[in-house]
């Protein structure tokens, strides 16, 4: 490992201000990808801007909280609108009338709806407004899922006023806390958000003239129409190419070569794809995550999924592993038959305890039951992690933050307006204020306590920290979602909904002050104006046009009407005129609508809500043993970090990073192992060998071939489901028959019946 290329910023809070160089940044990726110039009088408060990013940012929302329910959930990402709204911006600069004019009530200033060309700086204004409410571009509303588990699974029903407000306060509580940390993962040249710089490539290979042959605008091109050319091929023509699980062709009839080889619901030895949305659904798009973390990454998926799971599995049976399948999220009795939660839930939405005993415990596959262990390590090692690495350079920072020396583009931002510390504490206000009533006023929707809110909220500000150190630095986001959830099981178990809306209030807050603090490190890369950039942040989740710089404080309660009004319809629609969406068992074969993500959010609130982490990993429960967990992931930090300074010329050691290792497996599931091996292959060409031995190619061209890739892939899907789709046109024949796998989900021990399954 020691031969790696790209590594994460060697820090010396030493000299953590004296870097040799002020003219370049101290990241190699940064200054082979961003421009250390600024040109100051470019527009960005124009009517197009405002005009394209709205429409964006509605269209968005409508489109992601569809495919959100999908078993491959394509998210349409801002680059799509990128793409899309350069041409229409330069046909408005072409066609709008440049005539100035006044406003009644703004005095003399004067205005115009075409102040000239369409800028860069215009456009990054538009892709923000387009990431539509979404931490990283996750698609839709994080609150949206307590809906869908409630309407979808539980089978009740909840007032469309008390989703709304869920999706209010959660989607904009974050920004309180991201304004209190601005200093200290923004402004520092180290904090340097690899996933922006995909962005920062692209407006400048859309915008900057070009004079090489293959300039990268021509690139972008060619690759996004074989991008789009190709996905009508996986995604209708041939759709088992998404999951080439080979070994289960080979071994039609044996179950354990088919729980190794399925992509989908096993092991996924050898499985591949060559479908782009299988690569990036869940873990994003390979090409912008640094090849140490996707070492890291590939080193703890190795060790989960093909050496302590077939151990668990098969050598040791732990928990009677073989009663159930190898990998599932569903919950399943001691007979190896799913679990019914719907006869355990009494009328008063809580555990009906007699039931409970008369059904039995809850027991989980084994790669679920491991999945909450290793996720239990991951958050202890989140905390040691950035205590050992960087918690001398945190200190630093707090006591010199306003005499150390800044790096190119810190200065250059410098000659804008900051934004007023009072802005993000009033939207803090606001947004808890509103949270109280619905925790007060709708209880009986919601659950949760007034408490619980403080509770939350506070334990989202300690995490938002070191998890945006660790975002900043590697482009993985460790979740608060298992240690939310674990605490308010303990203190107030059987209530399934408190449970959800605490971990909603606890995560997404997180999430999105992380969100937050991305968009302004790309604003810090562009040179946008920081009050534009918060702007247009807390307005992006609704249309509204405001023109000074007063209105803002008011933009967040219209801005997040759009959003959660756009999402919860969306959600609202498809929950009544899809029969049995989010029922895999009751859907025709290989139907989309069986909502991945969805089911493990309902496993989770049965896990640590109905049931309660007691009756799970407690005495009560069967897995007990995984809370061990927790303190090998805080030693493991602290081990590393002294193997470090009692061998500080090993510089392979600072390269392991426990949090993105014990987390690799973090998003499976709903992640399968086909993702995995997919965008850890991917990853490992670009980011390895073209970054080392093409170095030239990858500086041009690497971002611009991540984001040609996802949005060819999004307007196929999008032209997919409205020219075929939404008429249920199919093509019936092999290649769209699934992976061909059907006893990968089958349980291997003797005297377990399982329909579809052959008994052992």
């Amino acid at each position: 490992m020691g031969s790696f290329e790209i590594q994460p910023p060697k820090l010396d809070p030493e000299n953590i201000d004296d870097h040799n160089d002020d003219e370049v940044s101290p990241i190699e990726e940064v200054r082979l990808t961003v421009l250390n110039t600024d040109d100051p009088t470019l527009p960005v408060w124009t009517f197009r801007m405002w005009f394209l990013g709205l429409v964006s940012c509605a269209l968005l929302s409508f489109l992601n909280q569809f495919f959100s329910y999908r078993t491959e959930p394509l998210v349409i990402t801002q680059i799509t609108v990128q793409v899309a709204t350069l041409p229409i911006g330069r046909f408005m600069a072409a066609v709008l009338p440049m005539t100035r004019f006044t406003i009644p009530g703004f005095g003399s200033r004067k205005f115009s709806l075409n102040p000239g060309p369409f800028n860069m700086k215009e456009h990054v204004l538009i892709s923000v407004f387009a990431n539509a409410g979404c931490a990283f571009g996750n698609g839709s509303a994080y609150a949206v899922g307590i809906v869908n588990i409630i309407k979808a699974f539980y089978r009740r029903n909840i007032s469309f006023t008390a989703g709304w407000l869920l999706i209010i306060t959660t989607q904009v509580l974050g920004y309180g806390w991201a304004g209190l940390l601005r200093k200290y993962v923004v402004e520092p040249a180290h904090m340097w958000w690899p996933s922006t710089l995909v962005q920062v490539s692209l407006f400048r290979a859309l915008h900057e003239k070009d004079e090489n042959s293959m300039s990268r605008s021509k690139f972008f091109v060619i690759a996004l129409v074989c991008s789009f050319t190709w996905y009508v091929v996986p995604g209708y023509l041939f759709t088992t190419l998404t999951s080439i699980s080979w070994v289960c062709w080979v071994f039609r009839k044996s179950v354990t070569a088919q729980q190794l080889g399925s992509g989908m619901r096993g092991l996924g030895l050898g499985a591949l794809t060559l479908d782009w949305s299988a690569v990036a659904s869940f873990l994003y798009s390979p090409l912008i995550t640094p090849f140490f973390a996707i070492a890291n990454i590939f080193v703890g998926y190795v060790l989960i999924i093909y050496i302590v799971m077939p151990m668990a599995y098969w050598g040791f049976d732990l928990y009677d592993a073989r009663k159930f399948p190898i990998f599932s999220s569903h919950l399943f009795t001691k007979q190896g038959q799913k679990y019914d939660i719907t006869a355990i839930v009494n009328d008063k939405f809580e555990l009906d305890l007699g039931k409970y005993e008369e059904t039995g415990r809850i027991h989980l596959s084994m790669f679920f039951a491991f999945s909450y262990g290793f996720g239990f390590a991951t958050i202890a090692a989140t905390l040691t992690h950035v205590a050992c690495f960087y918690g001398r350079e945190i200190y630093v920072r707090y006591t010199a933050s306003h005499k150390g020396k800044e790096d190119i583009h810190t200065r250059l931002m410098k000659k804008y307006k900051d934004i007023p510390s009072w802005w993000f504490y009033f939207l803090l206000a606001v947004t808890l204020a509103v949270a109280f009533v619905l925790c007060i006023v709708q209880n009986d929707q919601v659950q949760m306590p007034w408490w619980g809110l403080i509770f939350g909220s506070a334990l989202a500000f300690i995490f938002t920290l070191p998890i945006s150190i660790i975002t900043a630095t590697t482009n993985q986001t460790p979740g608060l979602n298992i240690i939310t959830e674990y605490i308010m099981g303990v203190i107030l178990p059987g209530q399934p909904i408190a449970n959800v809306c605490f971990k909603t209030y606890g995560y997404m807050s997180m999430a999105q002050a992380v969100s937050f603090l991305s968009d302004f490190k790309l604003g810090h890369y562009m040179k946008i104006p920081p009050r534009s950039m918060f702007l247009v942040q807390v307005v992006r989740y609704f249309p509204n046009i405001l023109s000074s710089d007063e209105f803002s404080l008011y933009a967040q309660f219209i801005g997040t009407i759009l959003a959660g009004t756009i999402n919860l319809s969306v959600a609202w629609w498809l929950l009544a005129s899809v029969e049995n969406i989010c029922q895999d068992d009751l859907l025709p074969p290989n139907s989309p609508w069986t909502c991945p993500g969805d089911r493990v959010f309902f496993d989770a609130s049965v896990i640590w809500g109905l049931v309660g982490p007691k009756r799970i990993f407690g005495t009560q429960g069967n897995y007990s043993a995984m809370n061990w967990f927790f303190l090998g992931g805080a030693i493991g930090p602290i081990i590393v970090w002294l193997l470090h300074k009692a061998f500080p010329k090993q510089s392979w050691i600072p390269l392991i990073n426990l949090p993105v290792l014990l987390g690799s497996t973090g998003m499976m599931p709903p992640a399968t192992p086909l993702n995995y091996n997919a965008w850890i292959l991917v990853g490992t060409i670009f980011n390895y060998f073209v970054f080392r031995y093409r170095k030239q190619w990858w500086q041009r061209y690497n971002y611009i071939l991540s984001a040609a890739l996802d949005a060819g892939v999004a307007f196929m899907a999008v032209a997919l489901y409205f020219a075929v789709g939404m008429e249920e046109r199919s093509l019936d024949w092999w290649g769209n028959d699934g992976e061909h796998c059907p006893y990968a989900a089958c349980p291997t021990a003797k005297g377990i019946v399982v329909k579809g399954c052959p008994t052992m």
